[in-house]
């Protein structure tokens, strides 16, 4: 059952109840539900609780994504405040697209609203102590997620545990970043204790709360956190005097990777995800299949619903319109906002050149230009989850919209540029020379093609909408989790173990590495497994190694084909190797920005409305 729904019938049965209560001439405005009533039903107390989820929003499918902010993707379409964080030019006045990254005031808003939760769910009248049990865990896990937000993007931020109302003071000082810490895992302790282990879609359980925690605790034992540390490598946060709010400045960081090590384990054990148990690789076919499973979750009819087992926090969409319109209650047009302009979609945040690269061949080694196997069949024999992940010249795809199939009829990407045979050139018609809305084609030549659903069904342009979840958790991500701490506390055997079960699902060959070849092979793979899931704007910071990924100019491709000799061109074009001599051309791209690394960015800056309205309120480092 999705939340929306259940918020809706809540509440407008509680409308109808109230209306055959009261005399009729009663003027009790019929659209409220008092405090009180809200807390002696259990329906009406679920319904507020499902009011707190709803500000997750659509989870990771905005139109604008955090991999365009990273070395993953690009935004295609200038302007939107995008540019300004990746060029460094974020301030307090200025702190750039307010769609991407939550606002301190958005995530403080949802704090209020599980505070609220909080305070009177021990007190509610209503008989149900099931759940009301169930609604006070879900409350601390959201109150926690909604904290781990913000201590993530700001750093240190002020602990409000109860609900604030109008006339309050709301002149508090940031806490530090170890006491938000502890306070976050100590309401996941709380969610744990009272979450079962099965729930509705899009609710949490106690495997929820788990794995959050391993998150929350590999963060706290990262460099970025480890004040002796980042204060070396960052320069805004050598002179910041207030470097508490940020980072650890005592206490030992051995422990604290042991700590994430324990609570990433502790999850591994308590459950499983999807398909971890295989001693050897898979084939590539299978690899691949795999990896759509896994980014469908379940919400395809094209891929195996099994897929689902690896979520353990999630976004649900509802396929049910309103009647208005043809946008959905609950449903998403991911597919739209990212999807090719060749089948009328907007190109949203395509992959870069940098990501496809770090896909490794089949056989476990790195691709490399330089090599002219690989420089003249770029997408042949790849890691099976770059075909599962990104959409690239020649690519098979869905079936082309009615009006484009006499231009495709094959139903394969078009991003290149073809010989006609006349002397002519032939523009793919998923570039931006399209004559198919050529202002939303792909600046960097690729699309993406993860958390799209492949089912032919699944019209991305406007007439349907997939019900693909979003994860905010999921297992594999906690595997990896356990993966890093292992390296860290010198866990090398565990560590590799655990990594090549990842390995041997995606078809790939186990990993046989140590010391720092290995600690590399970890973060490429963290990298390939988790691209596109938000993670990458984190990790590449809390290694300190976001000046030489996050920082680098944009790579894109241009591909050409020119007839072999004596060859006929096709009439449509398709992508055929043994009639076209196909060229790929890396170059660079700063047609929307020119991406640079500024320390500062380690975290947002806190807009200077937040610091008029709260003069306790220290500014972060840089800024």
């Amino acid at each position: 059952m999705k939340i929306r729904i259940k918020v809706l019938l809540a509440f407008s049965a509680t409308v109808l109840l109230t209306a055959c209560a009261e005399d009729y001439l009663e003027t009790r405005p019929l659209d409220k539900v008092s405090s009180d009533a809200t807390w002696a039903d259990g329906s009406l107390a679920e319904a507020f609780v499902f009011g707190v989820y709803s500000n997750l929003n659509y989870g990771g499918f905005e139109e604008e994504g955090l991999a365009s902010l990273t070395d993953e993707a690009m935004f295609t379409h200038s302007g939107r405040g995008i540019n300004v964080i990746n060029e460094g030019t974020l301030s307090p006045t200025g702190t750039g697209n307010v769609n991407i990254v939550p606002q301190w005031d958005e995530l403080y808003s949802a704090v209020r609203q599980a505070n609220i939760a909080i305070q009177e769910l021990p007190n509610a009248t209503f008989e149900d102590e099931g759940l009301k049990n169930k609604l006070l865990g879900e409350s601390y896990f959201l109150r926690a997620y909604f904290y781990h937000q913000l201590v993530r993007h700001y750093g240190g931020a002020p602990i409000i545990e109860v609900p604030y109302g109008l006339d309050d003071d709301y002149t508090v000082a940031r806490n530090t970043y170890e006491e938000l810490v502890n306070f976050i895992t100590n309401d996941i302790d709380q969610a744990i204790s009272l979450l079962g282990d099965v729930a509705d879609p899009g609710r949490a359980t106690r495997f929820s709360a788990m794995g959050l925690k391993s998150r929350v605790l590999l963060y706290a034992a990262s460099d970025l956190r480890h004040g002796p540390t980042v204060s070396a490598s960052s320069t805004a946060h050598s002179g910041y005097g207030n470097l508490e709010l940020v980072a650890y400045t005592g206490g030992d960081q051995a422990a604290r990777w042991n700590a994430a090590k324990v609570a990433s384990k502790a999850l591994l054990d308590a459950t499983t995800g999807y398909k971890l148990d295989l001693t050897a690789p898979v084939s590539a076919e299978e690899g691949t299949a795999n990896y759509v499973a896994l980014s469908m979750g379940g919400g395809s009819n094209a891929a195996d619903p099994a897929g689902h087992d690896d979520i353990l926090f999630e976004r649900t969409h509802s396929p049910l319109f309103t009647q208005e319109s043809n946008w959905p209650l609950g449903g998403i047009h991911n597919g739209i906002n990212n999807g090719p302009n060749g089948y009328h979609n907007w190109a949203g945040n395509t992959p870069i050149q940098q990501l496809v690269d770090d896909y490794q061949m089949m056989d476990g080694t790195d691709f490399d230009w330089d090599n002219p196997d690989h420089a003249a069949a770029p997408y042949d024999d790849r890691d099976p989850r770059l075909y599962a992940t990104i959409l690239y010249d020649g690519a098979d795809w869905k079936p082309r919209p009615s009006d484009v199939v006499s231009i495709d009829p094959y139903d394969q990407i078009q991003t290149g540029s073809y010989a006609d045979g006349s002397g002519g050139i032939i523009p793919g018609v998923d570039t931006r020379s399209s004559s198919i809305e050529n202002w939303n084609g792909s600046r960097t030549g690729y699309y993406v093609r993860k958390f799209i659903d492949p089912d032919p069904g699944v019209i991305d342009n406007m007439s349907s909408a997939q019900v693909v979840p979003w994860p905010f958790i999921r297992y594999t991500e906690i595997v990896l989790n356990y993966v890093e701490a292992c390296l860290e506390t010198g866990d090398e055997a565990e560590a590799v173990a655990w990594l090549n079960k990842i390995r041997f699902r995606a078809g790939m060959p186990a990993i046989n590495a140590s010391g720092t070849e290995l600690v590399d092979a970890y973060r490429n793979e963290r990298r390939i497994e988790l691209a596109y899931e938000e993670h990458r704007f984190f990790d590449a910071r809390r290694w300190l190694i976001a000046d030489e990924t996050l920082g680098r100019g944009i790579k894109v491709v241009r591909v050409t084909a020119t007839l072999k000799p004596g060859a006929t061109p096709h009439v449509p074009y398709r992508y055929d190797p043994a009639v076209y001599d196909y060229v790929y051309n890396v170059v660079d791209n700063t047609e929307n920005e020119t991406r640079t690394w500024d320390d500062k960015m380690y975290f947002m800056p806190i807009s200077r409305d937040e610091i008029n309205k709260n003069e306790l309120l220290v500014q972060n480092p840089g800024y």
